[in-house]
């Protein structure tokens, strides 16, 4: 069945993520985003697009200038004519973008794609990190993982971070030439520094304002390396010494970003997931990259993304499970006071659990969160019919039906109705929430389809396998003659009241014992009878 952290809601939009290639100006990412913006804007089924460029002003998700979000706000889909379906509309997409060179969009959601960096930092549904220390093996390793995974079903827009690859102008010097013409490598750094990032040569005044005046080179001599290589470094004796005699100068590709994880360095190679569930294609892709790809010593490799809230709620379901299933136990046992009863009753739970696994499986939905609380929930509306038809069966036993078969047959008889009430009205309760189609229905409908499918089996097989169940345990006790056991309350009851009568009769009182005679047959016996009187101030007697 597969599984997913939660289904993917539908929220109407899409939200495209143009991948540039690193160092790409500002001019020209405005230029190719208006082109994509034309492209799209050609399809019927497009309302709005926007587009939005590096970070904002308040950078809380820093981007470079050849990042960009382009905000495609789409029309109600009973309007559209080239697609059905969202990623049909998506691939249709893709083949009309494909005329613009080097480029590769991601596509994803707006809620979905801010959600996915907050929670994991990282907009793909699934991030593989690759950590190190050298950024060029990083780089090497993302795309030999990236041709690695490209043909796993299921795994679409996989992406590369982009860690290197920004052209940068480097001056390495020459310290024999320094050294000769007694230059410092501060003063060359001087130079250099003053043509690019400029300097302060002096301070302007208007009225009580005052500036710094900076001198450097203008923009088109920034921009070209052979101004570069002119500027000229004042050496001992007031000597001109051209900067390409001092050092050489030339174009490389350096690191365009360094991200870290837990303080070690890393990469990330993002994929969206679409037309099948998240945990297949995580299980794919880790199989081939046990087999087939290898990292140098000190280099290590991480799933993150919804895969890792994935794995963190399985973890907290593999304890808030087993905790239900023992409250209802406990329950049962105080309800019934026998575990043999209470073990019959909890038979009805993986009754249920078959029916919403395959309920699940045959409307294709995956195994999520919602549905784990789904099975939750049907734990505890199952054991209502075995608690109905138990309890039926043992108050038929004390009305003196003591033949099984006949027990049996009259309860599940008389019971079929209470049990399918029970269970019918849970189930229609949830039959919206299943067939629901409104905005976050996709939540609702895997948790509503497991309460469902095991409503309908725990109730057929509750009628089936809890009758045989008691045949085989529900056997006639064994009569045992046992001595009633003697209050022991009426004792203490007397103890308590000859100490209250002992407090009430003081000492000193008179006590009067005459004698009685009592005649039985022809002879007289003389006996004596103690006769307690007691004389209370209101004249009152006990004998």
């Amino acid at each position: 069945m597969g599984g997913e952290f939660i289904p993917t809601l539908d929220e109407g939009d899409f939200v495209i993520q143009p991948v540039l290639p690193t160092g790409t100006s500002l001019g020209t990412t405005i230029n190719i985003t208006t082109k994509i913006e034309k492209i799209l804007l050609q399809f019927p089924e497009v309302e709005q697009v926007v587009s939005r460029i590096g970070a904002a002003e308040v950078p809380t998700d820093p981007m470079s200038m050849e990042e960009s979000d382009i905000i495609v706000t789409l029309r109600p889909i009973r309007e559209w004519t080239s697609a059905s379906t969202k990623d049909d509309l998506a691939e249709k997409f893709k083949e009309a973008l494909q005329v613009l060179p080097g480029f590769k969009p991601e596509f994803t959601q707006p809620i979905e794609m801010r959600f996915n960096e907050l929670i994991t930092g990282v907009r793909a549904d699934v991030a593989i990190k690759i950590y190190g220390e050298d950024l060029s093996v990083l780089a090497a390793k993302a795309d030999e993982l990236r041709g690695l995974i490209s043909g796993v079903e299921g795994a679409s827009d996989i992406t590369v971070e982009k860690v290197e690859g920004l052209p940068q102008m480097t001056v390495t010097y020459r310290r024999d030439k320094l050294a000769r013409y007694g230059i410092s490598v501060a003063e060359a750094n001087r130079v250099v520094s003053m043509a690019f990032a400029g300097m302060k040569a002096g301070t302007v005044f208007e009225g009580q304002k005052r500036f710094d005046l900076v001198v450097r080179l203008e923009e088109s001599f920034r921009r070209d390396l052979s101004h570069i290589i002119n500027l000229v470094v004042t050496g001992t004796g007031g000597i001109q010494i051209p900067l390409r005699e001092l050092a050489d100068i030339r174009y490389t590709a350096g690191p365009a970003k360094i991200s870290r994880d837990m303080t070690r360095r890393h990469i990330v190679v993002g994929i969206n997931v679409r037309n099948r569930d998240m945990e297949s294609v995580v299980q794919d892709v880790q199989t081939l990259v046990k087999d087939n790809f290898n990292l140098p010593a000190g280099y290590s490799l991480s799933y993150g993304g919804q895969y890792q809230n994935l794995r963190s709620a399985k973890q907290r379901l593999l304890i808030a499970v087993p905790i239900a299933l023992l409250l209802i136990f406990i329950l049962l046992h105080f309800a019934f006071h026998s575990f043999r009863d209470a073990l019959m009753i909890f038979s009805a739970i993986p009754l249920s659990a078959v029916g919403g696994i395959f309920l699940l499986w045959i409307r294709g939905m995956p195994f999520s969160i919602s549905a784990g609380v789904g099975f939750i929930a049907l734990f505890g509306i199952a054991v209502l019919n075995g608690i109905v038809l138990i309890e039926h069966l043992k108050e038929l036993r004390h009305k003196g039906i003591t033949d099984m078969r006949e027990r049996i047959l009259t309860g599940t008889r008389e019971r079929l109705r209470p049990v399918v009430m029970t269970a019918a009205s849970a189930a229609l309760g949830f039959l919206p929430m299943a067939v629901s189609t409104s905005a976050g229905a996709e939540v609702q409908r895997p948790l509503a389809t497991v309460v469902i499918g095991g409503l309908i089996t725990s109730t057929l097989l509750t009628m089936i396998i809890l009758p045989l169940f008691y045949s085989i345990f529900d056997r006639p006790e064994r009569m045992r003659t046992r001595q009633p056991k003697k209050p022991r309350f009426p004792h203490v009851a007397m103890m308590l009241l000859f100490l209250l009568v002992t407090q009430l009769f003081p000492a000193h009182e008179k006590i009067h014992t005459p004698q009685m005679n009592a005649k039985t047959g022809n002879g007289k016996i003389r006996g004596n009878c103690n006769i307690v009187n007691q004389y209370y101030h209101h004249n009152e007697i006990i004998k």
